[in-house]
């Protein structure tokens, strides 16, 4: 009875952790457009809402997205409360010694980005009150070239939205993060401007806890969207144009590893 216990036991674990599979709980810095944001209704819309979906179709899971502050994504997908994390993820070796990353699937840089008339390059911050989002690449670059620029102060926040108040408000002088976002949020707000490129060569991917299996899961997915189409139908939805040819949107690629 005892061994007949035991094995009723794990055969009832590992049902339950295939059906835990069947719905992938995906941790989102909401408001970080156009990656994952709300439309009028209330609704999660934006590029990797729908790449999630695309996935989890291709994996036979639901989608659960839970909104989570960027900094938290890190430990809620260390810790399980999560099982995939999104909201513009740069690929980093730092990042790689604690998590797992599946193949990228957008190339990016950092961004200035200003008032109008306010400062028209990195230079001209020298002094200057500079936001970025707390433990964000635009963080760690902006902390690494204080020295160089001379920024007065760099004040960090949860996201894109309250950091555009104080912009707007003169409360900071201006923006640093990733270029995409940037560029699709001031298209329609003539008072703002991005008024610099920051070259850092990043990629964007999903990310999950150290060596997940579901990672390998999510790779293989991303290897069909991009054969197929998916990824640059997207792509082309969410940004207006095709994506570059050779990019990470379209070239499927081997899932990222330390150097």
């Amino acid at each position: 009875m005892r061994r007949l216990g035991l094995a009723l036991a794990l055969l009832a674990g590992s049902v339950g952790a295939a059906a835990a599979q069947d719905k992938l709980t995906v941790g989102a810095n909401i408001g970080n457009v156009p990656w994952e944001f709300q439309d009028d209704s209330g609704k999660f819309i934006g590029f990797e809402i729908d790449l999630v979906a695309a996935v989890a179709k291709r994996l036979g899971a639901e989608v659960e997205t839970v909104n989570i502050p960027f900094n938290g994504l890190f430990s809620a997908v260390q810790s399980g409360r999560i099982d995939i994390a999104t909201s513009s993820i740069t690929i980093t070796d730092e990042r790689l010694k604690s998590v797992s990353f599946a193949q990228p699937y957008y190339d990016s840089d950092q961004s200035l980005t200003v008032v109008e008339g306010g400062p028209a390059s990195l230079e001209d911050m020298k002094g200057k009150v500079v936001g970025v989002d707390t433990g964000s690449t635009g963080d760690m670059w902006a902390s690494a070239q204080q020295e160089t620029y001379g920024f007065g102060e760099i004040r960090r926040y949860e996201g894109l939205a309250p950091a555009m108040l104080d912009l707007t408000a003169g409360r900071i002088d201006g923006y640093i993060s990733d270029i995409p976002a940037l560029l699709y949020y001031v298209k329609d707000k003539p008072n703002l401007k991005v008024v610099a490129r920051i070259e850092t060569g990043e990629k964007y991917s999903m990310m999950f806890a150290k060596d997940a299996e579901l990672a390998t899961r999510v790779n293989a997915a991303l290897d069909e969207l991009k054969t197929d189409g998916s990824m640059a139908e997207l792509h082309e939805k969410w940004f207006g144009v095709a994506p570059q040819a050779g990019s990470s949107t379209v070239t499927v690629l081997p899932m990222p590893s330390l150097n």
